[in-house]
């Protein structure tokens, strides 16, 4: 029964095709016989769509679905929403907590090395005020800094450049390696962009995470290609990586590779969802389905998401890592909008 031991002993994308399906067949059986017992709506769910139907997004905005008791729960997230819309309730207990974090360093940590680098986050220390209950973006940016130290905040509490607070943290680690981590959007317009406003240029020798949703952006004509150049142009930043995620499966994100691939870790898979049969699809584009070994806390091991994207090919990238890797082409048409980054409006 669910051996996280056994999980995290494995080189997260060293197992084949094979050797996985064999893992998640055991380890979705027990997850979906614990979620049964312990989550009412969730046991209903199987009764009536089979065994480990895939759980809209959705469904989290409209059901407190948890499969512990509420005295348990240690950690309340929520997910990115616009004014008006509802929010996902994702129910962490320190188990499960402790589990997501421990793979989010385990995936970023095989891109970037163990050691902890000096951290510029691109975002407000206002975002992550309420530990107890905080949205995705306030998730995402504590769970990274677990990753970097001397964690410095790039901008004010209005979204403006703090340059005193960024030279500074510059001075201080001259001739070091920087982790920036920010999201997506909030990188473009408030660094990059703010940065070419006042004629400026840092030299960082470091590498750059982002991810969180690409709508704006794209809205903008601005490719995956043209962050990475501007990221050199701005600020020297050769290393960067865009990476897919949810607050409803925290720490089991996909990193994209050196090649431009998004992959699947040990820790996650993906599949491909005809709209129209919701049968899985072996080529070409479909809802992307999301599967993760770590929540025990609430039924959020296989999602679907309301995401289209496409597989790209399994256990064969040039970058040597195993396992699925695929392209996300954004929000199927008619889904809301929920990014990290997206979903950001200035005050």
């Amino acid at each position: 029964m669910l051996d996280y031991d056994e999980l995290f002993s494995l080189d997260p994308y060293g197992l084949n095709a094979q050797d996985k399906s064999l893992l998640y067949r055991r380890w979705l059986r027990d997850l979906s016989e614990h979620h049964r017992k312990l989550c009412v709506p969730y046991d209903r769910l199987v009764r009536a769509l089979g065994e480990n139907p895939a759980i809209p997004v959705r469904l989290f905005k409209e059901y407190d679905l948890r499969s512990i008791a509420q005295d348990d729960v240690a950690k309340t997230m929520t997910s990115s929403g616009t004014t008006g819309q509802r929010v996902s309730k994702i129910y962490l207990d320190k188990q499960t907590s402790f589990r997501q974090s421990k793979a989010l360093s385990r995936i970023v940590s095989s891109f970037t090395g163990k050691a902890r680098m000096p951290m510029l986050i691109i975002d407000s220390s206002a975002v992550v005020k309420n530990r107890a209950m905080f949205s995705a973006r306030g998730a995402g940016i504590l769970g990274f800094s677990m990753l970097g130290r001397d964690c410095t905040y790039a901008l004010d509490e209005n979204m403006d450049l703090d340059i005193e607070a960024i030279e500074s943290f510059c001075e201080r680690h001259h001739g070091e390696r920087i982790f920036l981590f920010g999201f997506t959007f909030m990188i473009w317009e408030h660094f990059f962009q703010a940065l070419r406003r006042r004629g400026e240029k840092l030299e960082i020798d470091g590498v750059l995470i982002h991810g969180g949703g690409w709508k704006k952006l794209a809205d903008q004509a601005v490719s995956n290609e043209t962050f990475k150049r501007v990221a050199r142009e701005t600020c020297g930043v050769e290393e960067v990586y865009n990476y897919y995620g949810m607050v409803e499966q925290t720490g089991s994100i996909f990193m994209e590779c050196e090649c431009g691939h998004l992959h699947a870790s040990v820790f996650s898979d993906v599949a491909i969802i005809d709209p129209t049969t919701m049968e899985p699809v072996a080529s070409g584009r479909g809802l992307i389905r999301c599967t993760s070994l770590l929540p025990t806390s609430y039924p959020g091991h296989i999602l679907l998401t309301e995401d289209e994207g496409e597989i790209v090919g399994v256990d064969d990238c040039p970058c040597g890592r195993k396992g699925t890797y695929f392209t996300v082409h954004g929000r199927m048409k008619g889904a809301e909008i929920r990014g990290c980054s997206d979903t950001y409006e200035r005050r």
